[in-house]
């Protein structure tokens, strides 16, 4: 059974020991994170807009980076809430940690909670699963029932664990050897692609690929995850959700929902005025003694600059969902714990906040399927499935590859190719994945145009 205590494990991927350090193990898994490729890459990875060149909007990066400081701010709060629990005031370790370190590992599973994602965000995603589903007749053969799941429903979720804990070639053991705290505090969707139903939001999608499913059961098993009986029938693998999953959720929620508009007002979509009166009204809903309306209309009457006035209403609005937030896990802890609550935080308080809906309903119409947006999910589709393509086909070839073909697979870098040589289609096809899913939107369109003789590599 899961509890307050048991649901924390300083265990590493890879058997790593905790070291004496100056920094908590916790404090090390934000820093590894942060010194990490995977997360780098972020910088050059689409957001919601293209990345233009002179016009600042979101990247993944700066986007994880934010998440961050806001997760940071709900592990503070409920922290100091948890700390109080009975079984916990009796656990000295236990005590210290939701005093001290839950912020870490909230703000550290923040900044690895996008690391996955592949080239052109969300629309990337599509575009790997369309491949497959379009190339069904020809590569369906190769791959089991779930092989064949995880990669015709692509999910960056899945793809996170997987960077985060892979054995490369070459590389160190255990991925960026995190604790299984960190790492359950990121998975969302604690099933296997098989059991995916929007009838619960932890089965809404997947989170872990057939190749990780050893590495996904020994963190549920580290952290007493509850298993999920009704959807694990048949073979098939279910938990529920981690309960700091729902604070690192809600992070990801609040900047998305606030900053997408933002950015939005910045490149000219929505107006000043419609943000400003979006935002202050939801600041009025929600009704926070500690965000008071009165001096935020006092100091927005001193403010003429117009990018200014919505950050401010920005910085207002986060602290007061930041704090709705917090309320509402604690107020339902004990059916977060025992893996009764099905519902997001953020979505919990949209259900009684009219504005906050309505604010969602706004960018789902004008910025989601703004031009902008929908010319990068085409990019997306032309550029991943070329590059799949190209890699990919030959690996699956029975018969002995050309020179251009052999030429292609050099291109793919050792660590992207499995040790043993036995390894299975889907062993080398997930990583042939893994390795464009890795791709900055940058790389993947330079390697495009160069494969397609749009643009010729320069000698170096």
């Amino acid at each position: 059974m899961m509890d307050w205590i048991n649901c924390i494990s300083a265990q590493r991927s890879g058997k790593y020991k905790s070291s004496n350090s100056s920094r908590s193990e916790y404090q090390r898994d934000y820093d590894r994170l942060i010194f990490s490729s995977a997360f780098r890459r972020l910088q050059n990875k689409t957001q919601v807009f293209a990345l233009p060149g002179n016009v600042f909007v979101h990247n993944r990066l700066t986007h994880s980076l934010e998440v961050s400081s806001v997760g940071r701010s709900l592990g503070n709060l409920v922290g100091e809430h948890l700390e109080l629990e009975p079984e916990v005031k009796k656990n000295d370790a236990s005590r210290e940690f939701y005093k001290y370190e839950l912020p870490y590992v909230i703000s550290a599973a923040c900044l690895a909670h996008d690391v996955g994602n592949p080239p052109f965000g969300h629309s990337g995603e599509k575009a790997i699963s369309f491949f497959f589903e379009k190339n069904e007749h020809e590569l369906r053969g190769h791959f089991s029932d779930k092989e064949w799941k995880d990669l015709s429903n692509f999910e960056g979720n899945a793809n996170a664990l997987h960077i985060l804990t892979t054995n490369y070639t070459g590389k160190i053991s255990g991925g960026q050897t995190l604790t299984f705290t960190t790492l359950a505090s990121i998975l969302k969707y604690p099933c296997e692609a098989d059991v995916m139903s929007k009838a619960s939001k932890h089965t809404k999608k997947y989170g872990f690929f057939q190749s990780d499913k050893t590495q996904f059961l020994e963190i549920a098993r580290e952290t007493k995850l509850i298993k999920d009986n009704q959807n694990s029938v048949g073979g098939n693998i279910a938990f529920k959700r981690h309960p700091f999953v729902y604070l690192v959720e809600a992070a990801d929620d609040i900047c998305y929902r606030v900053i997408d508009m933002e950015d939005a007002h910045r490149i000219g979509i929505l107006s000043n005025d419609h943000v400003v009166e979006c935002f202050t009204s939801i600041i009025r809903e929600l009704d926070r003694p500690e965000v008071k309306v009165g001096k935020i209309k006092q100091r927005l009457a001193n403010l003429q600059d117009k990018n200014e006035r919505v950050a401010y209403l920005r910085a207002k609005l986060i602290n007061a969902l930041v704090l709705e937030c917090a309320d509402v896990f604690v107020k339902y802890k004990e059916e977060i714990i025992t893996g009764n609550w099905n519902n997001t935080l953020v979505d919990y308080i949209e259900d009684r906040s009219p504005e906050l809906k309505a604010a969602n309903d706004t960018s789902i119409k004008m910025i989601y399927n703004h031009r902008s947006v929908i010319e990068v999910e085409l990019a997306a589709f032309n550029v991943l499935s070329e590059l799949l393509e190209l890699f990919i086909m030959p690996k699956l070839k029975s018969k002995k590859l050309n020179h251009i073909e052999e030429k292609t697979l050099a291109l793919i870098p050792p660590q992207f190719i499995p040790e043993h040589a036995n390894a299975s289609p889907y062993e080398h096809v997930i990583r042939i994945v893994d390795f464009i899913a890795g791709m900055t939107d940058g790389f993947a369109t330079e390697l495009y145009r160069k494969s397609k003789g749009i643009e010729i590599a320069a000698h170096r």
